[in-house]
């Protein structure tokens, strides 16, 4: 999933979309990665209890426009203030203010964009403010002074971030439910790598513009564009370690290999061929081949729960293998949707990571 990144200081004001340097993996030996020999995987999960019998879904592989909005605003950084008498001053440092922090009050009032921290400074007539925090989930209340900087206005030090957009892959979407899953990995903030906590989200459609072919030691990437940002395909809920869910519809489903399917679980998986379905031009996916190289051993819901090397001639000749932009796509094996492409060895452009639809199916499932 590519995204581009935006900063305005708030000392300024910062405002960004996501970054998707997540999705690349380094160097990895790869001995060190698979299965003792004859180790059966055994993936502990619920999967199989809240999966009703031959229960179907549509296939996505489909580029989509992925906008979210931050619970309050995520410290990206921390910055000295040269204040009116020439003094360097640390507020946000002084107070305890950390990156990572999620800032959701000054003063009372609560923050919903960037410019309102400004607007707030702005009225003070003295140098201290409340804040309210939260970190690691817990809410913490601290006391700035913030600083009189040389242009004449009050300021925290702080850079944040307030919103991301970016394009990401469809994996599924459920019918009898109306919710859709996508990714297979959190959307992480850029600055902190931490997942990115939202209060709000939606999806738009969007459309493969462009593709930079991956090379060794230089991942590639899917170049996308939104379409019709005012008319949201989708709501989206959560934001988690597999992925991002939400409600959709039947705009979702609009070309023909996106086909209803049922649901395998990791029993089913077998190592060997299989296809991915993925959109490297425009909006219309295809299926590509595929192979499933090894099944790891999952206790824990990981996006990593097996090893797949890209096989088609015409995929690898387009785009060199898994780019960033994949994460998301279906992969299907003995007509079954088995799991979803997730991560490239920068190393081996051709050869990534899957999740098991399992552990997707189960954080589906928490939503009510």
């Amino acid at each position: 999933m590519k995204i581009k990144t935006l900063k305005v200081k708030i000392l300024v004001i910062l405002i960004a979309s996501f970054l998707i340097n997540y999705t690349v993996i380094l160097s990895e030996s790869y001995s060190n990665i698979l299965d003792p020999p004859g180790k059966e995987v055994t993936a502990v999960s619920t999967f199989n209890q809240k999966l009703k019998k031959d229960k179907y879904v549509y296939l996505g592989g489909t580029p989509l426009g992925i906008k979210l909005k931050s619970q309050g605003l995520l410290v990206v950084a921390i910055s000295d203030i040269e204040g009116k008498d020439g003094k360097i001053y640390r507020p946000a440092l002084e107070c305890d203010i950390r990156i990572g922090d999620i800032i959701t009050e000054v003063n009372n009032v609560k923050l919903t964009k960037s410019q309102d921290i400004t607007d707030i400074l702005n009225c003070i007539v003295n140098d201290k403010v409340t804040i309210k925090i939260s970190r690691n989930d817990k809410v913490i209340d601290k006391l700035a002074t913030v600083a009189y900087a040389k242009d004449g206005c009050y300021k925290l030090g702080v850079w944040v971030r307030e919103s991301m957009a970016g394009v990401g892959t469809l994996t599924f979407y459920e019918p009898e439910s109306d919710l859709f899953a996508a990714l297979g990995h959190a959307v992480t903030d850029s600055d902190t790598n931490e997942i990115f906590k939202i209060s709000t989200g939606r999806i738009v459609e969007s459309s493969i513009s462009s593709v930079k072919k991956g090379e060794k030691g230089n991942p590639g990437e899917l170049r996308g564009i939104f379409i019709d940002e005012e008319s949201p395909v989708g709501e989206v809920k959560i934001n988690t370690i597999t992925g991002v869910y939400g409600f959709g519809g039947k705009p979702l489903i609009r070309h023909e290999n996106q086909k209803l399917i049922k649901i395998g679980s990791y029993k089913d998986i077998k190592e060997g061929s299989a296809k991915i379905l993925t959109t490297i031009d425009g909006q219309e996916p295809q299926f590509y081949d595929i192979k499933i190289e090894k099944l790891l051993e999952q206790k824990n819901p990981s996006t990593k729960s097996m090893i797949i090397t890209i096989t088609d001639k015409e995929l690898l000749e387009r785009t060199g293998g898994i780019v960033q932009g994949m994460s998301g796509s279906p992969i299907i094996q003995n007509n079954k949707l088995i799991g979803a492409v997730t991560h490239v060895l920068v190393n081996r452009p051709d050869t990534g990571y899957g999740i098991y639809i399992d552990w997707m199916f189960d954080e589906m499932s928490k939503i009510s």
